[in-house]
């Protein structure tokens, strides 16, 4: 028997409730329809975290934004912006490793107004399994461009920060598919 005051608050929703929901928004993208996307234009923004990317490997093209900071990089009105977040009807495709946490950053980023944001159904898993290109991981490189910031709240006094310290790219910006 649960303890009275033990249950979920009047209001609170769970987090397959909020899944979900955020699903019913999103127009989601299976591997291959993602990476013609992002052939066509598309931001691939890859959220995994960086130990997950050393240790699994890059998509090449792909945006590398930390998730904390999401928001912040792809807000078009925002001072902390990355210069490829100039307009709200960008198409960005979240990638996560296997697909929920990218659902909930794709409604997240559609919420700030970019309404053609979704994600990748499976994720980097699905991405590899599909065969697409992976660059592989190269456990005895060191990175010499600063890590992408870690913060949760926008700073006091915006600034803006130099690129590598706001994303990395698996290939030079000229080679990237456009």
């Amino acid at each position: 028997m649960t303890p009275p005051g033990s249950g979920p608050p009047p209001g609170s929703r769970g987090i397959d409730e909020i899944l979900a929901a955020a699903r019913a928004r999103l127009h989601r993208l299976d591997a291959i329809g993602a990476r013609e996307a992002q052939r066509r234009g598309a931001l691939l923004v890859d959220i995994r975290p960086q130990a997950r990317r050393e240790s699994d490997g890059e998509i090449p093209g792909a945006l590398v934004i930390e998730r904390n900071v999401l928001e912040w990089r792809l807000d078009p009105r925002g001072d902390a912006r990355i210069p490829e977040a100039d307009r709200y009807d960008l198409p960005v495709v979240v990638v996560c490793n296997e697909g929920y946490t990218s659902s909930l950053a794709a409604a997240a980023l559609q919420d700030l107004g970019l309404h053609r944001a979704t994600d990748l159904i499976g994720g980097f898993i699905a991405w590899r399994a599909a065969g697409l290109p992976v660059a592989p991981p190269d456990p005895g490189a060191s990175r010499t461009e600063p890590p992408v910031r870690s913060r949760t709240e926008p700073p006091a006094v915006p600034a803006r920060a130099e690129p590598s310290a706001v994303l990395t790219r698996t290939e030079p910006p000229a080679a990237r598919p456009r």
